[in-house]
């Protein structure tokens, strides 16, 4: 009798420990990232997942930071391992995951001038990264826009901001030959805003201000595995 009580204490713990991992698994969101109209992460030419500008170590999921989300507690049924010595530390690089700056952060609406304020955000959150760690890779800088005006005008648009950019980074010490552009104008769009009225042309302020997202350039580092910023 007192071994059957065991038993079923034993059975009640692992079915609690089960419970606890789904509810853990239902409560992961992708808050902390940059989707698109069916809630699926959006990802670069590269297959990298984008964070959004507020996101954070705890918002990492599975399937874009599986290095940096928390494993689920141990089971009863786990053995402790034994001690070991530590690794040797190795040097980490200061790199950077595909970030992505919203264009008005950097131009006034429709042009391709870096304002003061934008290139302040360039010098200090890409190229003093940069700088602290020389190497050959390659930095990828995209411009998109939104859907208002004809797909050349956008397409147009979007590469005079990437060169913008990349120029802007060559002024500040950055080798030419690292940085590559690329325009995908209206493509890839984060948010459709097809319930906003009116046309899509530049008077009307409703739909500019929805598609803010749309609007924007990611830089990128070719061949680099993502790190956290």
């Amino acid at each position: 009798m007192k071994t059957s009580k065991i038993m079923l204490l034993n059975a009640f713990a692992l079915a609690a420990l089960a419970i606890g991992s789904i509810a853990s698994a239902d409560e992961t969101t992708k808050d902390g990232y940059v989707t698109d109209n069916s809630g699926n992460v959006v990802r670069s030419g590269f297959n990298l997942c984008w964070h959004s500008g507020f996101w954070t170590q705890e918002m990492a999921i599975e399937e874009c930071d599986p290095a940096l989300v928390k494993k689920a507690a141990p089971t009863i049924a786990e053995v402790t391992p034994p001690a070991v010595e530590p690794a040797p530390v190795a040097h980490n690089k200061t790199t950077f995951v595909p970030y992505t700056l919203q264009a008005e952060a950097l131009f006034a609406y429709n042009k391709s001038e870096l304002s003061t304020n934008g290139k302040q955000r360039i010098s200090d959150e890409i190229i003093s990264k940069m700088k602290e760690d020389p190497q050959d890779e390659v930095v990828v800088v995209t411009g998109y826009t939104d859907r208002i005006g004809s797909p050349q005008y956008n397409m147009k648009l979007s590469q005079r901001r990437a060169d913008a950019v990349k120029a802007y980074m060559v002024e500040q010490g950055i080798d030419g030959s690292r940085i590559e552009t690329a325009a995908r104008g209206e493509s890839d769009p984060i948010v459709s805003c097809d319930k906003v009225k009116g046309k899509a042309t530049r008077n009307n302020k409703a739909l500019i201000a929805c598609l803010q997202p749309n609007r924007r350039i990611v830089i990128d580092l070719k061949g680099q595995n993502p790190v956290q910023r």
